[in-house]
């Protein structure tokens, strides 16, 4: 990921299996204090590839779990879309003046990704993500805002291969990728103490950062309509929030949402992973 992972480049990640082991997963709470509500968790049996290789490259044969990996998805979507503000052509004032830091740098090339601490479990991971996708984070402005429990697994998937240990040479940690400053600007951004090294908190930072885009890009292109369903995208990349937001994780916020014209989409082979592993990953099962 660039920005939130938050940094472009090769994570050869081999999905580690771990024991099941106990660990509870604190209380979700908003910004402000308020707690959310709980989601129900989706299922599905279908293996997919872990995470991808390099930025645009569909995930490596070598990189895959036994099965056999599926092959980079279209993002169209069976149904046409029914928003009135889908191709979006131009930007509104946005209404979120706080930006986040920009992304770094590529990773070296060749570069492996290292470990540092003890593993979560699969169960304690799996917890984490779901808990994080249930939280409501802007409680007060925009409290419709749910970021779906299959976006935040399959971007954790696509990330990490849900690995709460790994760290990339660009300095992701984790399994959400969270970059050290984009951390601190999240942290400072929404009057919390999330600590990047703890799987649950980056699971929390994952999710918090989502529902920023969301908000952000929300607000700047589609008038305050803030669903990520997959049904309101077409053909055309740019032409729901849901590519959008899912673009800006990896790529950042600027390139896709830059105000300044039509939503670009410079990483569409990343967008078509995720819109996949949504539907499709393994992690859906644990």
């Amino acid at each position: 990921m660039r920005m939130l992972r938050i940094g472009v480049g090769a994570l050869a990640v081999v999905l580690l299996t771990v024991g099941c082991a106990g660990g509870g997963v604190p209380e979700a709470t908003g910004p402000t204090g308020e707690t959310s509500t709980t989601e129900v968790l989706p299922t599905a049996t279908t293996a997919t590839p872990l995470a991808r290789t390099e930025l645009g490259d569909a995930p490596s044969q070598s990189a895959a779990p036994s099965s056999s990996p599926s092959a980079s998805p279209s993002v169209r979507p069976a149904s046409k879309p029914t928003a009135t503000t889908s191709s979006p052509a131009a930007a509104k004032p946005a209404q979120e003046t706080q930006a986040p830091p920009p992304p770094p740098p590529p990773e070296p090339t060749g570069c492996p990704p290292r470990h540092e601490g003890s593993p979560a479990s699969r169960a304690q991971m799996k917890s984490a993500l779901a808990d994080a996708a249930a939280k409501t984070y802007w409680p007060t402005s925009a409290p419709d805002i749910r970021i779906p429990s299959t976006l935040v697994k399959a971007t954790a998937w696509q990330e990490s291969g849900w690995q709460s240990t790994i760290i990339a040479c660009d300095g992701g940690i984790g399994l959400m990728q969270v970059m050290p400053a984009t951390a601190d600007w999240m942290n400072q951004r929404f009057g919390q103490s999330y600590d990047v090294w703890d799987y649950r908190d980056n699971a929390y930072l994952g999710a918090n950062y989502l529902a920023w885009l969301t908000k952000y890009i929300g607000d700047l292109y589609f008038d305050g309509d803030y669903r990520l369903d997959a049904a309101l995208c077409s053909a055309e990349l740019n032409s729901c929030l849901l590519n959008a937001v899912i673009a800006s994780y990896n790529y950042g916020h600027a390139a896709v949402a830059s105000g300044e014209g039509p939503i670009t989409i410079p990483n569409p082979r990343y967008v078509g992973n995720v819109r996949a592993l949504m539907t499709e990953c393994v992690c859906l099962a644990y």
